[in-house]
C-alpha cells in the first residue's frame, strides 16, 4: 500500500474481481465484512497481488470481501485526508477502510465522512498479511509484573533539585522507585530532605547504602524500600516501616540470606531477597545458580535483582543482555530489578528494561517464546529487513515516467531509480556519476543523506523507507509524530521553493524533485511531475 509517487488523475473506485458483482447494502447488521483499501497508483499492482493471496482470509478462518481503491496519487503514502474526501469513492456495503500506514490524516473525521470505520494499515506491503493476522496478532505489550528500581548513584553529590529532576527522566523511561544511591566516605547531609522532596512529588523511594545510619535517616524520612539489610543489621527492619531488601552478610554467603529471610517470616514482616548477581569472570555463573536455589528453597518469596553487575560491567549492547536476565527473572519469578544506568553505553537502559520486562510478561502469558512480540530490542538487526525483492523493485523502476528518484533496498543491495536511471550498488558515494546533481546541491545533499541511510540499512539488514529515520528500536529515543498531516517541507525542498519564488515543485522542468526531500520535502502529491 506504500509506495512513493503521485499520479495525476484520479482512478475510481475498483472492485475485486472476488467482489461480489451487486454490493450489499451499507452496513447492515448481517451483511458481510467489506473492506477498502486505499492505495496509490503504482502500489495498486502489489496490492493486489498480496490480497489475492490472502484471498479474503483471516488466520482465525474468518472472511471479508475487499475493493482496492486507487485514490489517484502516485505516491500512496502522501495521500491526504482533503485528497481522499475528494477523489475516493467508497463502494456500497463497505465496513472498514484501510489507509496506508504512512498517510497521514485525521481517521476519525474520514470515518465520519464515510459512515465507515477507518484504520491505518502496515507502512509496508510486505507487512500486509500479518495485518490480516496471517502472520501472527498484535501483541498485548501493556502488562508486566515487573518493578524497576532506578538508582541515582550519585544522589549524595547531587542537590534535591537535581535528583527530583533526574527522578522525572527515569519516570518517565520507565523506572517505578527512585533508589538513592549513598556513597561510602561521601556525607549525605540532604538525604531526609531528598526523599522527601520525592515522596512529595508521588514517587516511590528506596535508599541504598551500607550505613545502618543512612538507612535510618531514609526510612524515617518516609523512604518506602531499604537496601540492603543482612542477618547482622536485620534489626533495623523492625525499628522502621520501609521494606528491605536482603542481601547474604557476606560475598557467596547463601546461607546467610536464608537465615535473615526465616528471621524476617517469623517477625511477620515484608521484604525482598537478593542472593547479588556477580559479574562474568567474577562468579556470574555460579550467582545465577543462587538465584535457582533460593526460588527452590522458598518458592513464594519476594526477590529482587540487580542487573548492572552485566550491563555496567560488560562492554556489549545491553539490549541482548537486559533481555536474557529477564528472562531469567520471568522463569524464577523475580519481581523486581534494581537497574543502574551510568555508563555511556547503558544510556537506554531503564527503558530497555521497561520493554523486556512486557515482553516476558506476554511470552510468559501466551505459554511461547520471547519471541515475534516486539522488533524494538533488536537494535542493529531485522528479522524482515527487506520490503521488497529485486525482481519487485525492477518491476516498480519501469513504470516510472519522471525524474524523481526513488531508493529502495532489497538484498542485493541499494536501489535508486527513475524513468532515466536505475543503479544498485552498495556504496552511496558510487552512486553519484549517475544522479546528475552536481549543479544542485541541496538535490545532492538529499540523495546523499538518503542513500547513506540506505546503505547501512543494507549494511546491517535493517528496514529501510525513504524519507525515513532508521529504526534503532528502543536503543535511540523516537519523538511523537502526527499522524493527521504530513510533516512541513524540509531543508532543502524549502530552499529550492524559495528559489522559485514560492511556485509548486512540481514541473516537468524540475529534476530534483524526487519522492524527494526528506520527510516533508516531497512534491505534492497531485503533482503533476512527469513531463
Amino acid at each position: 500500500m506504500n509506495d512513493r509517487r503521485d499520479e495525476p488523475a484520479a482512478i475510481p473506485a475498483d472492485k475485486h474481481p472476488a467482489a461480489p458483482a451487486a454490493p450489499a447494502p451499507l452496513a447492515p447488521a448481517t451483511a458481510p465484512e467489506r473492506i477498502v483499501l486505499l492505495t496509490g497508483h503504482y502500489a495498486r499492482p502489489r496490492v493486489e497481488t498480496v490480497m489475492a493471496e490472502i484471498a479474503g482470509k483471516r488466520a482465525d478462518g474468518t472472511t471479508f470481501e475487499w475493493d482496492i481503491v486507487d485514490v489517484g496519487v502516485k505516491v500512496a503514502a502522501l495521500m491526504t485526508e482533503d485528497i481522499i474526501r475528494r477523489r475516493v469513492t467508497i463502494p456500497d456495503g463497505a465496513t472498514q477502510i484501510i489507509v496506508p500506514g504512512r498517510c497521514r490524516a485525521d481517521l476519525d473525521a474520514l470515518a465520519h465522512h464515510f459512515g465507515a470505520a477507518v484504520v491505518r494499515g502496515p507502512d509496508e506491503l510486505v507487512d500486509l498479511p500479518q495485518f490480516f493476522g496471517r502472520g501472527q496478532k498484535k501483541p498485548d505489550l501493556s502488562e508486566h509484573r515487573l518493578t524497576i528500581f532506578a538508582e541515582i548513584v550519585d544522589a549524595a553529590e547531587m542537590d534535591v533539585a537535581g535528583v527530583v529532576a533526574k527522578a522525572r527522566v527515569l519516570a518517565a523511561a520507565g523506572a517505578d522507585v527512585i533508589d538513592l544511591g549513598c556513597l561510602p566516605d561521601t556525607p549525605f547531609p540532604h538525604l531526609a530532605d531528598t526523599v522527601r522532596a520525592l515522596k512529595a512529588e508521588g514517587f516511590r523511594v528506596s535508599v541504598d547504602s551500607a550505613s545502618v545510619d543512612e538507612l535510618r535517616t531514609g526510612a524515617l524520612a518516609g523512604a518506602d524500600f531499604l537496601l540492603s539489610l543482612n542477618e547482622d543489621t536485620l534489626d533495623l527492619a523492625r525499628e522502621v516501616a520501609s521494606v528491605p531488601v536482603l542481601v547474604p552478610a557476606r560475598p557467596h554467603d547463601l546461607d546467610s540470606l536464608y537465615r535473615a529471610v526465616e528471621r524476617m517470616e517469623a517477625w511477620g514482616l515484608p521484604y525482598l531477597a537478593d542472593p547479588i548477581l556477580d559479574p562474568i569472570h567474577f562468579g556470574f555463573t555460579r550467582s545465577v545458580t543462587r538465584y535457582q536455589a533460593f526460588r527452590d528453597r522458598f518458592p513464594e518469596a519476594p526477590m529482587l535483582m540487580g542487573t548492572g553487575n552485566l550491563t555496567e560491567l560488560t562492554e556489549a549492547d545491553t539490549t541482548g543482555i537486559t533481555a536474557t536476565l529477564l528472562g531469567i527473572c520471568s522463569e524464577l519469578d523475580i519481581g523486581a530489578v534494581l537497574v543502574v544506568q551510568v555508563s555511556p553505553h547503558t544510556r537506554r537502559t531503564i527503558e530497555e528494561h521497561d520493554l523486556a520486562r512486557r515482553i516476558m510478561y506476554a511470552a510468559k502469558r501466551d505459554g511461547g517464546l520471547p519471541k515475534g512480540y516486539s522488533g524494538a530490542l533488536s537494535g542493529l538487526h531485522d528479522r524482515r529487513p527487506y520490503a521488497n525483492t529485486p525482481a519487485g523493485i525492477a518491476e516498480a523502476a519501469a513504470q516510472v515516467k519522471d525524474k524523481n528518484y526513488r531508493i529502495e533496498v532489497a538484498e542485493d543491495g541499494v536501489h535508486i531509480y527513475n524513468r532515466d536511471v536505475h543503479a544498485v550498488g552498495r556504496d552511496a558515494l558510487e552512486f553519484f556519476p549517475q544522479l546528475g546533481v552536481e549543479t544542485d546541491g541541496g538535490h545532492a545533499f538529499y540523495l546523499g543523506t538518503e542513500l547513506m541511510k540506505a546503505e547501512l540499512a543494507h549494511a546491517l539488514g535493517k528496514r529501510y523507507a525513504q524519507d525515513e529515520p532508521l529504526d534503532f528500536g528502543v536503543a535511540t529515543p523516537r519523538g511523537a509524530e502526527d499522524l493527521t498531516r504530513l510533516r512541513d517541507a524540509g531543508h532543502t525542498l524549502a530552499t529550492r521553493r524559495q528559489r522559485k519564488g514560492g511556485a509548486k515543485d512540481d514541473g516537468p522542468e524540475d529534476t530534483s524533485g524526487d519522492a524527494a526531500a526528506a520527510a516533508g520535502e516531497t512534491p505534492d502529491p497531485e503533482g503533476t511531475d512527469a513531463p
